[in-house]
């Protein structure tokens, strides 16, 4: 739900009426994840998605019938072998979906998609699975532990809530957590579908280059956050780099140290220039940051890397370098070389082997927690 904030933060201040649909659990081949969401006003109106087309008819209209009857409920939709016709996921996936008509009077929805839709850091921790009574209720969590709203039953339920739910939002992520009705972790009873909203995650692309201007734009595309850093004024521009969101000028090494970074953010070192890639990648090497590649040709490569040896860079540091940068393509233009690059920096964050599908036996669609049979919704 938090994905739609800032359109649903909007119809909630205009007074409007609406209702979402979130998945809250998928199995097999699902092509969306926990979190994923279609919203539906009253007038008919919709955005998102839940399964990219699949089953989106019978949710619209589950979201009409929640707007009526006000009531929150959980449906599962899959596959059915016996009609091909039926609704379900075509693709072999099952995923339960949860719709809740919007409520004003609701302080930990309301506050959430607030802080969701300017950009502040915070948690919404639901009631998925478990008794009636508690389906839906939920509780906002920010960073330093304060909260609003609950979800009711055993004193302690809230507080369990509100640990995981800090937990997940530190590591930006959203999923499922499953604990007892008495806020124990044994699981049991309850399960919780906690949502992330946390600032886009940066791409910082050192070199300002034609090739960078063209991952600038891939990375906008992909949600992150650009910065273009170089050491030269008279190339780091906006009339350049039109599409990022910080320029800036410094020595790259600088300005890395400078800066923040943390396990989201992806390093494309495009400067191509020894005096400004060895104190960069001896630093960029040594982060925990999620993606740290360099352009260059084989043979920069093997000199580069055997500078950053002489420099103290380790194997095991060295062995996070993507270098030469990208996935094999075939690119040339600077445009196909910014796709070989995104799609490496995508299937680096999940896990995919840059493989054509066809022929293959892996997964399609890959989730942070394999799924086995779901529980009953109910």
């Amino acid at each position: 739900m938090l994905d739609l904030a800032g359109q649903l933060h909007a119809w909630a201040e205009e007074g409007r009426d609406f209702a979402v649909a979130t998945v809250v659990a998928v199995g097999g081949s699902a092509p969306r994840p926990p979190g994923a969401a279609l919203a539906v006003r009253a007038d008919g109106t919709a955005i998102g998605s839940v399964s990219g087309g699949c089953v989106e008819g019978a949710v619209y209209d589950l979201c009409l019938q929640a707007l009526q009857d006000r009531e929150t409920r959980v449906e599962r939709f899959g596959y059915s072998d016996e009609d091909a016709f039926a609704v379900g996921l075509t693709c072999g996936g099952v995923i339960d979906i949860m719709v809740t008509p919007y409520d004003a009077d609701g302080a930990a929805q309301t506050a959430a998609l607030s802080a969701a839709a300017h950009d502040e850091p915070v948690a919404l921790a639901r009631v998925v699975q478990g008794p009636a009574g508690l389906l839906g209720r939920s509780v906002l969590v920010r960073p330093d532990g304060t909260h609003e709203g609950g979800l009711g039953g055993h004193p302690e339920l809230d507080h369990t809530a509100i640990a995981q739910a800090r937990a997940l939002l530190e590591a930006g992520r959203t999923a499922t957590v499953e604990v007892s009705e008495d806020g124990s972790h044994c699981p049991g009873g309850l399960t919780l579908l906690v949502e992330s909203a946390v600032p886009p995650p940066r791409m910082i692309v050192f070199g300002a280059i034609d090739f960078a201007a063209a991952l600038v734009r891939a990375g906008k595309f992909l949600g992150y956050h650009v910065t273009v850093c170089d050491a030269r004024p008279v190339f780091a521009t906006r009339v350049r780099f039109p599409d990022a969101d910080e320029i800036v000028v410094d020595w790259p090494h600088r300005y890395l140290a400078s800066t923040d970074t943390d396990a989201r953010t992806v390093l494309c070192v495009l400067t191509h220039d020894a005096k400004f890639d060895i104190p960069l990648l001896t630093q960029a090497l040594r982060l925990p940051v999620a993606y740290v590649g360099a352009m260059g040709s084989r043979r920069t490569h093997e000199d580069r890397s055997r500078r950053l040896r002489e420099a103290g860079v380790g194997e095991r540091e060295l062995a996070r370098l993507r270098s030469p940068i990208g996935l094999d393509l075939g690119a040339r233009t600077p445009e196909e070389t910014a796709l070989s690059i995104a799609a490496e920096i995508v299937a680096a964050r999940h896990g995919g082997t840059g493989r054509p599908l066809t022929g293959a036996d892996t997964p399609i669609h890959r989730h942070e927690r394999a799924a086995g049979p779901l529980p009953q919704p109910v």
